[in-house]
C-alpha cells in the first residue's frame, strides 16, 4: 500500500516538473490569460478604437495613439493571431508621426538654404532623409499588413479582388494601396536607404479597382493616376491624361467629403515638377473649405489631406521667402495679390 503510495506519489512529481519545464520553455505563451487578454485587446482595437481613431480631427494625437499602441498590441501575436487590419492602421498612423518630424527637417533643410547657412541645410537634409527611410519602412509593413488583412496577393497571376465586408474595411484595404504607394515616394526621398521593392507600384494600380472610386471621392483612380505617372508603361491604352484623371479624382473627394486624392494631386505635382498643379490645387483646396462637408466616420483622413496640402504650401513659401505660409494666405503661393502691392509683415503683430 505505502510502496503504491509512494510510486503514485513520484509520478505525480515527475509529471509536474515536466510541466514546469514546458512552462519556462514556452514562456509567456503558455499562460492562458496572455492569449485571452491579446484575443480581446484585440477584437477592442478593431471594434471600437479603430472607428473612434478614424473619425478624430487631431493627426498628431492619432499618429501619436499608433505608435503607442502598434508594439502593445503585437506583443501579443506571440500568443494569439496578429490582427493585420488594426495593425495597418496603427502602423500607417505611426509612418504619419515620422513623416511630420520629415516635414520639419525638409522645412529647416529650405530655410538654411535660403539664409546660405550650408552646414546647418546639409544636417537638415541628411536628417530629412533619414526620417523619409523610417517612414518608409513602416508604410512598407502598413501596406503588408492590409494585404495579409485580406488573403490579398497582388502579385497572383489569377486577379481576384478581395471580399470587403464593410465601409471599414474598404478604407483599410483602400488605405493599405495608398500606403504601398507612399512608401515608394519616401523611400525616393530618403535616397533608397529603406529598400522599398517598386515592383508593388504596378499591383497597387490594379488592386485599386477593386474598391469603387466614386464612393471613396476618386482615391482609387488618383492611386492609380500616381501609379501611371511613375511607370509610364501600366497606363491602359485608351485610359485619359494622369493629370486629368487627377484634378477629376480631386473634385470627387470634395464632393464625398474626403480630400486625400487632393493631397495624391499634390505630392504629384511635387514629384514630376508641375508647380502650376500645385498652385491650382493647393487654391482648390483652401476653397472647398467653406463648403465641403466632411465624411464625419472618417473625418482623420481629410484631416491627414489637410496636413499634407499644408506642407506643400509651406515648403513653396519656405523655399521662395524663408518662412511657412502665412495664416490669412492658405491657398495662394505668394504674398502678393493681383492689383495690389505686395503685403509686407509688421513686425509689432509678432510681439
Amino acid at each position: 500500500m505505502n510502496s503504491s503510495l509512494v510510486k503514485s506519489f513520484g509520478h505525480f512529481r515527475n509529471s509536474c516538473l515536466a510541466i514546469l519545464a514546458l512552462m519556462l520553455l514556452a514562456g509567456c505563451s503558455a499562460n492562458p490569460i496572455y492569449s485571452t487578454t491579446g484575443m480581446v485587446l484585440s477584437n477592442y482595437s478593431e471594434g471600437e478604437a479603430t472607428p473612434y481613431v478614424m473619425q478624430m480631427s487631431d493627426p498628431e494625437m492619432a499618429c501619436a495613439l499608433g505608435e503607442g499602441v502598434d508594439p502593445l498590441l503585437y506583443s501579443f501575436s506571440r500568443v494569439t493571431d496578429a490582427p493585420e487590419s488594426t495593425g495597418s492602421l496603427l502602423m500607417l498612423l505611426a509612418g504619419n508621426c515620422s513623416e511630420y518630424l520629415a516635414w520639419e527637417a525638409e522645412l529647416d533643410y529650405l530655410r538654411a538654404d535660403f539664409s546660405g547657412d550650408v552646414p546647418a541645410a546639409k544636417d537638415a537634409r541628411e536628417k530629412a532623409k533619414r526620417l523619409n527611410a523610417e517612414t518608409a519602412k513602416r508604410r512598407y509593413v502598413a501596406y503588408q499588413r492590409a494585404m495579409a488583412a485580406y488573403d490579398f496577393d497582388p502579385a497572383a497571376e489569377e486577379f481576384e479582388c478581395p471580399f470587403l465586408f464593410d465601409e471599414q474595411e474598404e478604407l483599410t484595404f483602400l488605405l493599405g494601396l495608398l500606403t504601398g504607394m507612399q512608401a515608394i515616394v519616401n523611400d525616393a526621398n530618403s535616397g533608397a536607404m529603406a529598400g522599398v521593392p517598386r515592383n508593388i507600384a504596378p499591383r497597387t494600380e490594379r488592386a485599386a479597382e477593386c474598391v469603387d472610386n466614386e464612393k471613396w471621392g476618386g482615391l482609387p483612380n488618383a492611386i492609380r493616376s500616381l501609379v501611371w505617372l511613375l511607370l509610364p508603361d501600366t497606363r491602359p491604352s485608351l485610359s485619359p491624361d494622369p493629370w486629368e484623371v487627377l484634378e477629376d479624382s480631386s473634385r470627387l473627394g470634395v464632393a464625398a467629403g474626403i480630400r486625400a486624392s487632393m493631397a495624391i494631386e499634390a505630392v504629384a505635382a511635387e514629384t514630376f515638377g508641375r508647380p502650376d498643379v500645385l498652385e491650382d490645387v493647393v487654391a482648390r483646396f483652401a476653397e472647398a473649405e467653406d463648403t465641403i462637408v466632411v465624411w464625419s466616420e472618417f473625418q482623420l483622413v481629410d484631416e491627414v489631406a489637410r496636413d499634407v496640402i499644408q506642407f506643400s504650401s509651406d515648403k513653396h513659401w519656405t523655399a521662395n521667402y524663408g518662412y511657412r505660409t502665412p495664416r490669412t494666405h492658405f491657398g495662394r503661393m505668394s504674398p502678393e495679390r493681383e492689383g495690389e502691392e505686395p503685403e509686407t509683415m509688421d513686425l509689432d503683430d509678432l510681439l
